[in-house]
């Protein structure tokens, strides 16, 4: 009969952990924000907070055609990314502060390997896989944050 309180007292506080940190990862809202790139202007999701950044993607099934997520960092830095519990192909844009992109990469869903960006940007940039070569979208070319 101990045995069984024993185990009661230490799986009920580790299903309460689990059951909270599964609702905070859906619980995360994000703000929008306008951005132009290669002569369009989307309004992407914004993620600006360390909660907004910390989920990002995260257990989305699907993303429409032009739908995205911009992510800025408290200072300019080598970012990285990795995709731990996101379900979809993305690839994310790194962009300097001036809004010059520095990088573009592919990123495959739930692989935990580290996407570093080659120099210290301000910005990121995620958008379904492909979407910035369907969109003649390149190293080099500028995005304009519209609303911050």
């Amino acid at each position: 009969m101990q045995k069984i309180i024993i185990k009661k007292r230490f799986l009920l506080p580790c299903i309460w952990i689990l059951f909270s940190c599964v609702s905070f990862a859906f619980a995360v809202e994000f703000d929008r924000i306008d951005v132009e790139v290669g002569g369009k202007t989307l309004n992407v999701e914004y993620a600006h907070k360390f909660e907004q950044r910390a989920q990002g993607l995260m257990f989305r099934e699907k993303l429409c055609g032009d739908c995205g997520m911009l992510f800025k960092y408290p200072k300019q830095k080598v970012a990285s990314m990795w995709m731990k519990n996101t379900l979809i192909p993305l690839d994310v844009a790194f962009i300097k502060a001036d809004g010059t992109i520095v990088d573009i990469l592919a990123m495959q869903p739930q692989d935990l390997t580290s996407i570093r960006s080659s120099e210290n940007v301000l910005y990121a940039l995620e958008m379904n896989q492909g979407w910035f070569a369907e969109n003649d979208i390149d190293v080099g070319q500028v995005i304009k944050i519209l609303k911050l």
